[in-house]
């Protein structure tokens, strides 16, 4: 099973990226599954490198690499960087900047798509 998963929102203040991205690596762990993520609006935000989070508190840069370690690919669109002042080299080391162009592609070879 091929699934992309999309974050839109902010990484805290709400919960729906941590359980997309919960999800992600729920579904990353499965032999039978590819997953890809991509971060778009301020959804972006959550590969931000550096995160201090209180302890107990879950941290979505940690998640991340989770993630990654599963097999997850991390693309963060470019656009939404560059309109929240968010350079590359912030980004936490397993995402990368991507494009509208690889949400396409990735939107077609998914058999899935779930948004958050």
């Amino acid at each position: 099973m091929r699934a992309l998963v999309v974050l839109n929102d902010p990484p805290y203040g709400t919960e729906r990226s941590y359980n997309g991205l919960r999800l992600a690596s729920g579904l990353a762990k499965r032999d039978q599954a590819e997953v890809g993520l991509f971060l778009m609006g301020d959804g972006v935000a959550c590969a931000v490198g550096g995160q201090q989070t209180p302890n107990g508190y879950y941290n979505l840069e940690r998640r991340l690499k989770a993630a990654a370690a599963h097999g997850v690919e991390i693309g963060c669109c470019g656009t939404c960087l560059d309109a929240r002042g968010i350079p590359d080299d912030m980004l936490v080391e397993v995402a990368h900047r991507s494009t509208l162009e690889q949400l396409t592609d990735w939107t077609l070879w998914a058999e899935q798509t779930l948004v958050f």
